[in-house]
């Protein structure tokens, strides 16, 4: 009897592909049966969709024969795989009925088609890694130039001081030794208003006092021809 000795088969139970891949259907045949096509179809019954129909080739479909007008391997790739593919593919094969039409003859268990999901997360893993680092990269930058500007206002090389004037009060003064214009020593001028116990870190303070002539002196005893004289004590500051 003609096709007694046929048979198909369609190994893949699974498949699992990822959007914009190639989907690889695999199925053979073995044995002789009567004229008709060898079809691929998506979904079972009255709702099924021919999705390859060996006797009629079409060049510009994205879905093509792995073997070339092979008559036992109907092997096909179905190229730029998206997510409306998704379904269960069977392998037929064709007889002419008496009617003249095609008829099932065999077919095969059926390819269950899914979309590999996790083929797309590595690359918005890859992503978000990438976004993580660039944000504590700019925040450890931003850390090192706020520390760099404040370490220069705190270590600032002419720091402001305070100095007597007349009456002691103290008012600003800033330092800029080694200048052309001002001495690379300070004095400051001691009477007996400043406090004789003072710590080492006001003793490093600059003061400066005018010095006024001192009251003139009883004329009694005093040569002739001699003038008055005034009496100061300086001392230097500590460096």
């Amino acid at each position: 009897q003609v096709g007694q000795g046929f048979s198909l088969q369609q190994p893949q139970a699974k498949v699992t592909v990822a959007v914009g891949e190639t989907l690889t259907l695999s199925c053979t045949t073995s044995g002789t049966a009567g004229p008709g096509p060898v079809m691929w179809l998506k979904g079972w019954g009255s709702g099924n969709t021919t999705i390859y129909d060996q006797s009629k080739q079409d060049s510009s479909s994205r879905v093509t024969r792995a073997v070339d007008r092979s008559d036992t391997d109907f092997t096909i790739h179905m190229r730029n795989f998206q997510p409306n593919d998704v379904g269960t593919y069977y392998c037929v094969k064709f007889v002419k009925g008496n009617t003249g039409d095609d008829e099932v003859f065999k077919h095969g268990r059926g390819t269950v088609v899914s979309v590999h999901e996790a083929a797309v997360l590595p690359g918005m893993v890859a992503a978000a890694v990438v976004l993580c680092f660039l944000l504590l990269l700019g925040l450890f930058i931003a850390l090192c130039i706020y520390r760099r500007k404040r370490q220069g206002r705190v270590g600032s090389p002419c720091p402001a001081r305070t100095a007597a004037r007349g009456s002691f009060s103290s008012v600003p003064l800033r330092c800029c030794a080694g200048t052309p214009s001002t001495s690379s020593e300070v004095l400051d001028a001691e009477t007996s208003h400043v406090p004789s116990q003072q710590s080492s870190k006001e003793e490093n303070d600059i003061h400066y006092a005018d010095l006024q002539p001192l009251p003139p002196a009883p004329r009694r005893g005093r040569s002739p021809g001699t003038a008055p004289t005034e009496y100061a004590s300086l001392r230097g500051a500590a460096k």
